[in-house]
């Protein structure tokens, strides 16, 4: 796919039980390999920010590094880990781990909208949510959701 898009977007602005639902906010902002907020994301500095602001869960700084098998070992490997469950189904506010080959190297927060998705920020696209076929057209799979459970 090319560089700079995203297939099977959900247009925003998303309601919720007809209100509007606070994630609406975030959609678009740009994804930046080492951005850590306000204004550019990379997809931990963003779960980060999401969980603190909307879930009052305070996660630590993890560095986002460039070569993939280093990322699908830090996400494999990290002390944080251990502070969440593997759950099914998910709930809003849990963590979704995602991979394009066998090992997580990308993560999102599920949401509860449209029929639930996940809110994330993706290299190429920015903050975007996307159901479970809109990830699949992008290349993306479920590994697991996670409930954080301290």
């Amino acid at each position: 796919m090319p560089q700079g898009t995203c297939q099977g977007l959900v247009p925003g602005p998303h309601s919720f039980e007809g209100i509007m639902h606070w994630a609406a906010a975030y959609i678009g902002l740009p994804w930046s390999v080492h951005g850590s907020g306000p204004d550019l994301f990379n997809c931990w500095e963003f779960v980060r920010m999401v969980q603190a602001r909307h879930f009052g869960r305070l996660l630590p700084e993890i560095g986002n590094p460039e070569d993939m098998l280093v990322m699908g070992r830090t996400f494999r490997d990290h002390p944080e880990r251990r502070r969440w469950a593997k759950v099914d189904p998910p709930a809003e506010g849990d963590c979704v781990l995602l991979r394009r080959s066998r090992h997580p190297i990308h993560v999102g927060v599920w949401l509860d909208v449209d029929g639930g998705g996940v809110l994330h920020c993706a290299e190429g696209a920015g903050v975007v949510f996307q159901r479970s076929d809109a990830l699949a057209l992008n290349g993306w799979a479920i590994e697991g959701f996670y409930r954080f459970s301290p």
